[in-house]
């Protein structure tokens, strides 16, 4: 009579199949090793893409709306999406505008004269909105009634514009105005003269973007007004110049041969796009880098706070318009804080999803390598099933054996895999990518790694348990 094998037998009977057999379970598995590797990664990477994403808005004000002029030049979409991924501080260029024009200087906040697409520091040398160096437009300008600045056929926003939009734009809290240049520093610790972004900015600059001190005080508007050398640094320019936020209040360091008083030190910010942060800057009243460090010849960014985030577009809108009024002929660059962080997140979302397909396709032919050696086994091992169904094994002990073949060799790989991506973390991470890995992430891959082989495992399995005990038996 024909019967069934206890589960701790079938157990055994794998256990010794593998067993002597290890060399080629580890050839089966390495196409599942490399697919649960790869899908921990991915997901890690993802993760990491999202804290990367948060972090890198993390003081960027939801409503803030940032306005600059550029030049005649084409819009850079990759440089666009450079500044998107990052720019809590300022006027990234959008597809409002496609002209540019750059003044060899590198960008910060609302700077779109360098890399610095919106505020925060981007690539040094990329230009906002497609800028280049020695663009200009030919657009024509009307009187601007609030003395908004033109040279030639240079439009320069000031000051006025942003009263102007104050003035007949509905639902603004609050606006500013900011601009950035490289200059020389010396002083501190440093042995020579370096090149740091030097920002000029309004006091309430640092309230708009969410800035906090670590000791001293933001620029204030008397400071501004009377055009004092004053500075404040980012918290690794302090550690640079000074070696410590502490020794570097109350200290003096010399921008372009000039000695400014540091009046405070910014809290660390973190890494924001391109690797540049408010950390590697030196704030400088508005007016004062107007005077000693860049001249009039600047091109600055209006950011403006919409009261409520859910009339942003309509306040863009009315920007546009008086803008149009001020500057007849004229486009600026005009975007919002929720377009950049949506771009952001679709970007990695996307990416995410394709190294997700990566991972899908590693995995099938992982799966199909399980198959084809499990299919050899069926054959290899005709008489051993012929025995086991002539002492009584039913067809699904046969099945149920093969299955936890399968599973157990996609296991084994799954958890190389696992400790493989741990391994190779650390190197992923010099490349500059944050990587997030998480106990989610490895108990996915495992799952996927066990399906994935139980999957493949089953048509193999199948064939096995319908062999025939006789023909089995017979088989040479």
């Amino acid at each position: 009579m024909r019967g069934s094998m206890r589960i701790s037998e079938i157990f055994r009977l794998v256990y010794l199949n593998l067993s002597q057999n290890k060399f080629k379970v580890i050839l089966t598995s390495i196409g599942i090793v490399v697919g649960s590797a790869t899908i921990m990664l991915v997901l890690a990477i993802g993760m990491g893409g999202r804290a990367e994403v948060a972090e890198q808005f993390k003081n960027l004000n939801a409503g803030a709306i940032d306005i600059s002029y550029g030049g005649q030049g084409s819009f850079d979409m990759d440089s666009f999406m450079s500044g998107a991924m990052g720019n809590p501080f300022g006027g990234q260029g959008s597809s409002r505008g496609n002209s540019g024009r750059g003044n060899g200087s590198t960008g910060f906040p609302g700077g779109s004269a360098g890399g610095f697409s919106g505020g925060v520091p981007g690539n040094v040398g990329g230009f906002s909105g497609g800028t280049f160096p020695g663009g200009g437009s030919n657009g024509q300008q009307k009187s601007n009634p609030f003395g908004g600045r033109s040279s030639g056929d240079e439009v320069i926003l000031t000051t006025a514009d942003c009263e102007e939009l104050e003035l007949f734009v509905a639902g603004i809290t609050d606006t500013t105005i900011s601009y950035s240049s490289k200059a020389s520093l010396e002083g501190g610790e440093l042995e020579s003269a370096t090149s740091y972004t030097v920002a000029g900015v309004r006091s309430n600059y640092a309230g708009i973007s969410n800035l906090k001190m670590t000791i001293g005080n933001f620029l204030t508007d008397e400071q501004d007004e009377s055009k004092e050398k004053v500075c404040v640094l980012g918290m690794s320019v302090a550690r640079e110049i000074f070696g410590s936020a502490y020794a570097a209040y109350d200290g003096s360091v010399y921008i372009d041969g000039r000695p400014y008083v540091v009046t405070g030190v910014l809290a660390e910010m973190g890494t924001v796009a391109s690797g540049i942060s408010p950390d590697t800057a030196v704030f400088v009243p508005y007016e004062t880098g107007i005077k000693y460090v860049t001249g009039p010849s600047i091109s600055p960014t209006v950011t403006v706070i919409a009261a409520d985030v859910n009339s942003v577009d309509r306040v863009m809108a009315d920007v546009e318009t008086v803008l149009a009024d001020s500057y007849e002929g004229v486009t600026f660059n005009i975007s919002d804080a929720g377009t950049k962080m949506e771009a952001a997140s679709a970007s990695n979302e996307t990416l995410t999803w394709l190294l997700v397909s990566m991972s899908v396709i590693v995995f099938i032919v992982g799966g199909i390598g399980i198959m084809n050696v499990l299919f050899l086994s069926v054959k290899e091992r005709t008489n051993e099933i012929g025995i086991l169904k002539a002492v009584g094994c039913s067809r699904k002990d046969i099945l149920i054996e093969f299955l936890m073949e399968a599973s157990c060799i996609s296991f084994i790989g799954a958890v190389i895999g696992v400790l493989l991506a741990l391994a190779v973390t650390p190197l992923v991470e010099l490349f500059s990518v944050r990587v997030e890995l998480t106990v989610s992430g490895a108990l996915l891959s495992l799952l996927f790694g066990v399906v994935t082989g139980t999957l493949f495992g089953l048509q193999p399995a199948y064939r096995a348990s319908r062999l025939i005990p006789v023909v089995a038996l017979n088989q040479e």
